[in-house]
């Protein structure tokens, strides 16, 4: 995904769109790439995502937002609806290239301002420490840490923020 300049717009797509598939698949390289500290490979990648869907953000039990300059994908964002006025923030990524932009920052906004015309009250994500970027992001944001409310084995910090 090349990156250009101009200011991002923030659009819905479907997860098995091509833009969809393309950001998702970039995200995961990022991720599993992190995760052995080292490029990720294809077969990897393909795991990652055959064992952790993103099939549920579409509606009605969720979305995916994706952020374009000058019709490139620079980033993505999920929400997955919850039980109980609750979203889970999934899958936020910003291409490394156009980090420190706001991109961020701009698809975060995007994705509480969905979970409030959706009637939430709180969004909820959990993440890893080698993920420092992104606990920035969402300490900047206004979230904060809470006890673990999820068992993956791989998240070490888990956030909550309460819509207002």
């Amino acid at each position: 995904m090349g990156v250009l300049a101009g200011p991002p717009v923030i659009a819905a797509v479907l997860p098995g769109s091509a833009e969809g598939r393309e950001v998702l698949r970039a995200y995961f390289c990022e991720i599993v790439g992190r995760l052995y500290g080292r490029a990720a490979s294809t077969a990897e990648v393909d795991a990652a995502m055959a064992g952790d869907p993103s099939d549920a953000l579409v509606p009605p039990t969720g979305l995916l937002l994706v952020a374009r300059r000058a019709r490139t994908t620079v980033g993505c964002a999920g929400l997955l609806l919850l039980p109980g006025r609750m979203g889970e923030v999934k899958r936020v990524f910003v291409d490394p290239a156009a980090r420190g932009g706001g991109v961020g920052t701009l698809l975060m906004r995007a994705i509480e301002d969905a979970a409030r015309s959706c009637q939430l009250s709180r969004l909820r994500l959990d993440t890893r420490s080698n993920l420092t970027e992104a606990r920035r992001l969402y300490e900047r944001e206004g979230y904060k840490e809470v006890a673990p409310f999820t068992d993956d084995p791989l998240a070490d910090h888990w956030y909550e923020k309460i819509l207002e």
